[in-house]
């Protein structure tokens, strides 16, 4: 089992377009900032797109932007934006319906799981990326 980096990653991006105060940024530019490579950045910025955050401009001083005040998007809006998977998996294989628990263990998880994750929503509705920007800000001095 692993953990995606995609939503920390496209913070990181959302930030460094905030900071860039509407200048337009290159997804070399990003890459740089994030150490990795440029297409992992532009699928990244892929999703962004699809989802209305950023948008591109091509030739000579175009390069990728913010398409709202980042004191407008959330790092809900971020989340959902870039992880495709369930945060609490079920089993991959169906469990042994003979077994009580086996039958029984997915259902009972369920609800729990529903639960934690509306939490976690919530927690990340409170945080825009203005207020990442500003603690960058303050830690860089």
């Amino acid at each position: 089992m692993s953990t995606s980096s995609r939503f920390a990653v496209a913070i990181h991006v959302l930030t460094l377009l905030a900071y860039s105060g509407g200048e337009a940024l290159t997804s070399e530019f990003m890459a740089g900032s994030v150490n990795t490579n440029p297409v992992v950045i532009r699928r990244m910025l892929a999703a962004l797109r699809a989802a209305k955050l950023v948008s591109s401009q091509g030739g000579p001083g175009g390069g990728w932007q913010l398409l709202r005040p980042p004191e407008a998007i959330t790092l809900r809006d971020v989340y959902r934006a870039v992880e495709e998977s369930t945060l609490f998996p079920l089993h991959s294989r169906e469990p042994n319906p003979r077994c009580p628990v086996g039958a029984n263990i997915q259902t009972a998880l369920t609800a729990h799981f529903e639960v934690a994750h509306q939490a976690l929503e919530q927690e990340l509705a409170r945080t825009t990326i203005a207020d990442v920007m500003r603690e960058v800000k303050s830690l860089a001095g």
